[in-house]
This record gives structure tokens, C-alpha cells and sequence, in this order.
């Protein structure tokens, strides 16, 4: 017995203790195989893999043979929206011919391709509404049809509004100069918004002689160079040119912009106005009133839905009634072309009586439930916040007391309440300012523009009359020149009734500003009239400009209450495109449509009929409702005046085309942002403006209006958001000088010029214009003098400075309608003064 229970202890091994001795195990770098993972377990699972989908990883090849198809894919679809322009089932190739130059003669190069022997076939003359010099050419040797119209320049906007439609432009250069001084003008506004495709041509060369033709096409090369590094220039001057002409554009690739990309747009090809009866619409019936504008044309971009709303540039938003689907008034049908080719002018008649009497097929009709509203503003109610109701007795005593209320002056920014609780006392009268928003301002240096005007008048009155000592000097050569100087009066005479003196007086004292800012940035005076924490009352100090805290949501103007915002605009943003790229219903790409859209004015048609060519494009959910627009712009070099914040500038934002007064702001990463009193030459600025909403990408173009009419570009950019809670900070700097100075203590003076203001004040840090930092100890007797005490040594070259700030917003002065605009080159005065004989 004993033995067998030796054996069985030494088959079952010796059982360790509690307290054995675990090391650890050795780290061979490997990770644990799966048979260890699974003991580890027990049969546990986890709950990530039970739930997670399987993802399947392929193959290095089934991954090249998925790339090359997602290639062959783009490619394709490429492919067939480029072979779908001017095809049959695509609209027609619409081009634009421009003249960049004086001497150039667009009518020519129209000719020249609208001949027999460039192989097109035209099919319809004056095929767009409002532009004479139009037509439709079918050309069956490519099987494309074209649509040319001729553009002038003089109309800036006309020109803009066709190069948003236009699949190509022809430029037309000079065969010695290119382009001319506005022809470079109107470069710069086309690049800015988004250049499509486009060609250039020249005429006249076959004139010059073989020796010196090459030499003239190099030189030509070389100035094209600059505007168009990649592109080819084109001689017109025979059929064959002219075919080679209609080759490129037809097959040359097609420039996307965004901004009508993924937009449905129209530009149109006949017009007819019916206006509203008595009992119809809100018009009073009419060319006074309002009425039915049917639009036909050729649907570009993306499908058109009737019950989006369509905007026409330059004068608002409409809504349609239905759409129509006439018969194609530019069939691709070879049969028909050759057979109508002798008589090319049978088609002109089909304009105005054809199309009536052709039957027309209804495609959509909008649906008054799901139609897009013309909203514009947020509704706002007065009332609301209100909560008891005022009794009779109580509006009888406001109506008397507001019948003998007493006007009386208080400080800026005091509320009716506030008011009631001021003892009424004889006060000095402040200066004119009573413009809240004008004030706000003109918070610089008026004494400093005192100062240099009587600066100016004191070297005027010196430079008059050392001028008059100089005449006495010089009599005899006066008597000898008089006749030379007669006529050069009447030369001077003649050039200063052309010159407008109050446009000279704002555009010295908009200089003097813009210079006093550039070398006093922001500073201002305190005024010695008023006392500085009620002129000043608005604004606050701040610890850091970049980390102390700033609510978007505090004091906001009752203008916020009329805006639109998002929660998000850019996933709001996505979200639209995607729908809008992914909807098909209405009318296609490519198909010729009739809108019928409602209460439109008569001054539509007007503008039709005047020769201005009509732009439709169909808006994305929400772009009819206003909020605030911020714009990243960059001042274009041709400007060189200064521009202030809140002056009124007329914009092209994509397709729109407004008047607002903005507010400029640095562009940075932060929550908030300095604004800028005028428009800097050097650095991006972001212009922020109550605008209605609009979904980027879009270029914009920021014009000046002169009294006279004409229209400057002064800065250009793109849109970048539509975000109200940015916060944009004015900030003005108080000055003072140290007048003693004890190591890190001094007594400063000149910033205030009272005791309280010194005491208001006081929470606010200092800094100097050296780098020093400080802060306000004590005031020092009851004339402003204070003691403060900073970080280091302080010298007496130094300038003590206090930074304060207060929130900005734009002007509402968001106008829509914009008028035309005359060329600048036509209203500069030129005075041709003979030569004189001065032996």
C-alpha cells in the first residue's frame, strides 16, 4: 500500500504553493499566434467583432483592375459631355466674340465665319433676344451646331453676364498691339470671375508681307504671352481659316466653373411680355405693372425644375408657372439643312409666328405647395418679448406725453429709458455728428486734418507768393509769351470746367485719412468736450486680442433679426450640391424649354429691348433668403485710391449683381478678427456684407461708382462663407505721453483729461509703442494726470497707448438693382493744346 501511493504521487507531480515565483516571460518581439489568443479567451468573443461588418481586402491586382475602371469611368463621362456640346442631343456650342481692341473689328470676324465657304450652314439670324449681331450655324461637315453672337464692351455687366453662359470666347486682338488699355480692363474682370474656354484671332495679317509676317506673329505671340501663356493664335483671313476656326472650338477642351456648373442657366432666345390683368397678379395691368415673362432657350448645366426659383441678372428673383418644350428652333437634321441651304433667310420669319402656331408640349408645372417661396427676410414681430397690454388710459398718457416731450440731447448709445433718468441741464453743444453710424465712422484724427489743412494753406499762401515775386522778376518775358500764355489759359480754362471740385475735396480728405491711418494706425484722440467714458462708452479693453473670451450672441442689431443662419453652412453646403447633382426631374441638359415665369416688371423687357442680353439661372434651396456674406478679395493694382469700410460698392457675386455697403476685417484663423478702415493694397481682406445667400465656389468682383457713372474695379476675389456669429472688433487707440518718469513708474498725461475717466478706465492694461506693458496705478490730481507703472524701464521717446475694442456689422443698404455702366475710356477728358512756338 504504501508503494502504490509512492507511484501515484509521482505520476501526479508536485502541486506548488500560493506563493510561487512567476517570472516573466521572454519578449521574442513576436506577436501571440491564435491558438494563444484563443486560450487566453476561453471562448470569449468580442462585442466589436461580432457586430463589425467583414472587410473584404483585395488582391494587388483586383485593385490595379478596380482603379482602371474607376479611370475608364471619369474618362468616359468626360468623353461624352465634351462630344455632347453642340451635338444633338446637347445644345448648341454658344460662343461669344469679343473685341479687345479698338481697331478690331468683331462684325468682321462674325462675317468671315457666317460665309459659304467655312462649311457652316446658318440657320438662324438674330437667334438670341436683344443682340442684333446673332445667328445659328449648323455645321454638317463636324455635326455640330454653333451659336455666335457678337459682344460689345462698352456694357461691362452685359459682358460678364454673356461670359457666365458662354462656352467659348474669341477674342479679337489687334494685329500690331493685341489689345488696347481697356481691352486689358476688361481681361482683368473676365479672369477675375472665371474665364471659359476660349481662342484668340487676328485679321489683317495676310496683308503684311511673307519677310515680315513671321516677325509679326512672334511679336504678337510675345504680348499674348502675358495674359495667355498656353493658348494658339488664330489668323482669320480666309475660308480655311475660318474652318480651322470652327474645328477648334468645336473639339477644344471645355473650362469648368463651379459656380455655373452646378447650376441650371439659360440664356435667352426670345422674349415675350404679357402683363397681368386687373384681377391677376399683383400688377395694375400694363407697362407700368407687373406680368408673365416667357423666356425660350436652351437648358444648360443641370436639369430645371419649375418649382425652383430663377434669378435674372440684374433685376431679382421669380418664380415660374410652367415649363414648355417648343419645337427645336436649331434642329441638327442634315437632311434639313441641305435642303434650306440656298435660303437662308426663310428662318427669320419663324421667330415671332412659327412658334406659336407650332404645338407645344407641357413638361412640369410648379406646384403652388412645394414651390419655392420668394422670402426674402425673416419674418420679425415687434411684439414679441412683449407681455402685458397697455390699457386705454395708458396709450391716451403716451400720446400726451409724446406730444409734449422735450427734445434733449444725450450721450450716444443711451436707450429712451436711460434718458428719462438724466437731469436736464444746459449742456454744451457737441459738434454736428448726430449720425450714429457716421460717427462710428470718422473716429480719426480730426484735429490732425486741421492741422494739415492749415499746413496746406500756410505752404499755398508761401508758394503764392514767392510766385508773385517771380512774376515781378519776369515781366518783360511775360510781355514777350503773352500770346503763348493766353492760349494756354484758355487750355486750362477749358480743362478745369471738366473737372469736378467736390469730387477733388473727398477724394484729398479720403487720401489725408487713408494716410493719417497708415501712420497713426488707429489712433484717436480724446475729446476734450465730452467726457471719454461716454464718448467711449461702446467700446471694451481686452486682456488678450487672440484668447479672451468674446459672445457672438451679445447686443446684436435688430438688422440680425431679419437674416438667415445655419447651424452648419458647410455641411448645409454639401448636402445641396449632392441633391442637386443627383436630381433629374425637369427639364435636361441640352433640351430648348419656354419658362413661364410670374409678376415680373415690365423694366425686364425693357432692358431686352435696349439690347442688353437676359441671363436666367435657376437657385439652389436657400439662396433667395439674406444673411451675411463674407468675400476674400484682394485690391486689384489698376486701383490706386483709397477705399473706406462701409462705403458703397457695387459686387458680382457668381450670378448676382447687387450694391451694399461692407465692412472689411483681416482674414485669420481665429474667433475673432480686426477690422480694417480701408481696403489694404498688400494683404487679403475679407469683406463681410448683408448679402443674400449664396453657395461657393463663386468669383467676385468689387466695382467703385464714380459720380459720373463710370465703374472702377478696385478689388477681386472669391466667395469664401455665410457665417453671422463672426465676430469682426474696431479697436481705437488712446495716446498719452509720459511727462515723469521714475525707473518702471511714470505719471502720463494727454489720454485723459478728468479724474473719472482715469477711474473708468483704470481695469484696462496700457502698452507702449517699444514693447513695454503696464497698468494704470492712480489718478493724479482732477486734469488727467495718472500714475502707471510698467513691466521695465520706460523712455521718455516712448508713447504710452490704451487698446479698445467694440463689435462692427455692416450697412443694410443691400440694393439688386444695379444700373449700366458707360466704358471709363469714353468719359476721360482729353485737351489737345497746339504746339506753340516759343522762339
Amino acid at each position: 500500500m504504501v508503494k502504490m501511493a509512492a507511484n501515484e504521487e509521482k505520476q501526479q507531480g508536485h502541486r506548488p504553493g500560493v506563493y510561487k515565483q512567476k517570472n516573466k516571460g521572454h519578449k521574442h518581439g513576436k506577436h501571440r499566434t491564435k491558438g494563444e489568443i484563443e486560450r487566453e479567451n476561453k471562448g470569449r468573443v468580442s462585442v466589436t467583432t461580432l457586430t463589425k461588418k467583414q472587410r473584404k481586402e483585395l488582391r494587388k491586382m483586383d485593385r490595379r483592375h478596380k482603379a482602371n475602371q474607376l479611370r475608364k469611368t471619369k474618362k468616359d463621362q468626360v468623353l461624352m459631355e465634351k462630344r455632347r456640346l453642340g451635338s444633338r442631343d446637347g445644345p448648341p456650342h454658344l460662343v461669344a466674340v469679343v473685341s479687345l481692341h479698338a481697331n478690331a473689328d468683331a462684325g468682321a470676324v462674325s462675317k468671315q465665319l457666317r460665309g459659304e465657304g467655312a462649311g457652316g450652314v446658318v440657320h438662324l439670324e438674330r437667334c438670341v433676344s436683344g443682340v442684333g449681331d446673332s445667328f445659328g450655324l449648323i455645321v454638317p461637315r463636324f455635326k455640330q451646331r454653333f451659336t455666335f453672337l457678337n459682344q460689345s464692351t462698352d456694357d461691362m455687366h452685359s459682358l460678364l453676364d454673356v461670359a457666365k453662359v458662354a462656352d467659348s470666347l474669341v477674342f479679337v486682338l489687334d494685329s500690331t498691339e493685341g489689345w488696347d488699355t481697356y481691352g486689358d480692363h476688361c481681361l482683368s474682370c473676365l479672369f477675375a470671375q472665371g474665364l471659359p474656354s476660349h481662342a484668340l484671332v487676328c485679321q489683317g495679317l495676310s496683308d503684311i508681307s511673307v519677310k515680315k509676317r513671321v516677325d509679326f506673329r512672334k511679336a504678337l505671340s510675345k504680348i499674348t504671352e502675358v495674359r495667355f501663356p498656353d493658348s494658339r493664335l488664330f489668323p482669320l483671313d480666309s475660308d480655311q481659316d475660318a474652318t480651322l476656326l470652327l474645328r477648334h472650338l468645336g473639339s477644344q477642351r471645355q473650362r469648368k466653373l463651379g459656380f455655373r456648373s452646378r447650376r441650371s442657366h439659360l440664356l435667352a432666345e426670345r422674349v415675350a411680355f404679357t402683363p397681368n390683368g386687373p384681377m391677376e397678379g399683383s400688377g395694375s395691368g400694363g407697362p407700368s405693372g407687373l406680368g408673365t415673362l416667357r423666356v425660350s432657350g436652351y437648358v444648360r448645366g443641370r436639369a430645371l425644375h419649375a418649382n425652383r426659383l430663377v434669378h435674372i441678372s440684374g433685376h431679382g428673383d421669380f418664380q415660374l408657372s410652367q415649363i414648355d418644350a417648343p419645337p427645336d428652333p436649331l434642329p441638327l437634321n442634315l437632311t434639313t439643312v441641305r435642303a434650306t441651304k440656298p435660303g437662308r433667310g426663310r428662318d427669320v420669319e419663324m421667330q415671332d409666328g412659327d412658334e406659336s402656331e407650332a404645338p407645344v408640349r407641357v413638361l412640369m408645372k410648379a406646384d403652388p405647395s412645394s414651390r419655392e417661396s420668394l422670402q426674402v427676410e425673416a419674418a420679425v414681430d415687434p411684439m414679441d418679448g412683449e407681455q402685458t397690454w397697455p390699457t386705454e388710459q395708458e396709450l391716451l398718457d403716451a400720446e400726451e406725453a409724446r406730444k409734449n416731450k422735450r427734445v434733449m440731447k444725450v450721450p450716444k448709445g443711451t436707450s429712451d429709458y436711460q434718458a428719462t433718468w438724466i437731469i436736464d441741464e444746459d449742456e454744451e453743444e457737441e459738434n454736428g455728428e448726430t449720425d450714429e453710424e457716421s460717427s462710428d465712422d470718422d473716429d480719426g484724427d480730426d484735429l490732425m486734418d486741421e492741422a494739415m489743412d492749415g499746413e496746406d494753406e500756410e505752404n499755398h499762401s508761401q508758394e503764392t507768393g514767392s510766385q508773385a515775386a517771380s512774376e515781378d522778376e519776369d515781366d518783360e518775358e511775360e510781355e514777350e509769351d503773352e500770346v503763348c500764355s493766353t492760349e494756354r489759359g484758355g487750355a486750362d480754362q477749358r480743362y478745369d470746367d471738366n473737372m469736378d471740385e467736390a469730387a477733388e475735396e473727398e477724394g484729398l480728405k479720403r487720401y489725408r485719412e487713408a494716410r493719417s491711418h497708415e501712420l497713426f494706425p488707429d489712433e484717436v484722440d480724446t475729446p476734450l468736450d465730452a467726457p471719454a467714458r461716454i464718448r467711449f462708452q461702446r467700446y471694451r479693453g481686452l486682456k488678450s486680442f487672440r484668447s479672451s473670451p468674446w459672445d457672438p450672441m451679445e447686443n446684436l442689431p435688430l438688422d440680425y433679426s431679419r437674416i438667415f443662419q445655419f447651424q452648419s453652412f458647410e455641411r448645409t453646403r454639401r448636402r445641396i450640391l449632392a441633391e442637386a447633382a443627383a436630381d433629374e426631374d425637369g427639364a435636361m441638359d441640352g433640351w430648348y424649354v419656354t419658362l413661364h415665369i410670374i409678376d415680373v416688371p415690365f423694366s425686364v423687357m425693357e432692358s431686352v429691348q435696349s439690347g442688353k442680353p437676359l441671363v436666367l439661372v435657376s437657385l439652389l434651396p436657400h439662396e433667395q433668403k439674406m444673411s451675411v456674406m463674407h468675400l476674400l478679395v484682394q485690391r486689384h493694382p489698376s486701383n490706386t485710391e483709397p477705399i473706406k469700410s462701409k462705403e458703397e460698392l457695387v459686387f458680382h457675386c457668381g450670378f448676382r449683381r447687387f450694391r451694399a455697403s461692407p465692412i472689411f476685417s483681416q482674414h485669420t484663423t481665429a474667433d475673432k478678427h480686426k477690422m480694417e478702415r480701408f481696403l489694404r493694397p498688400d494683404a487679403p481682406t475679407v469683406v463681410s456684407v448683408y448679402a443674400p445667400i449664396t453657395f461657393p465656389p463663386a468669383g467676385v468682383l468689387l466695382f467703385k461708382q464714380r459720380n459720373d457713372g463710370v465703374q472702377d474695379l478696385v478689388a477681386t476675389g472669391s466667395l469664401l462663407s455665410c457665417d453671422p456669429r463672426r465676430v469682426v472688433l474696431k479697436r481705437i487707440v488712446l495716446s498719452g505721453h509720459p511727462f515723469k518718469i521714475n525707473r518702471r513708474s511714470a505719471v502720463v498725461r494727454y489720454m485723459f483729461f478728468n479724474r473719472d475717466d482715469i477711474m473708468w478706465f483704470k481695469p484696462v492694461e496700457l502698452r507702449t509703442k517699444w514693447g513695454r506693458r503696464g497698468h494704470i496705478k492712480d489718478a493724479l490730481g482732477t486734469h488727467g494726470h495718472m500714475k502707471c507703472v510698467f513691466d521695465n524701464q520706460l523712455r521718455s521717446q516712448d508713447t504710452v497707448l490704451m487698446n479698445l475694442y467694440k463689435r462692427v456689422y455692416p450697412r443694410w443698404t443691400y440694393d439688386p438693382y444695379v444700373p449700366s455702366q458707360l466704358p471709363w475710356f469714353k468719359k476721360e477728358v482729353t485737351i489737345e493744346i497746339d504746339d506753340l512756338d516759343m522762339e
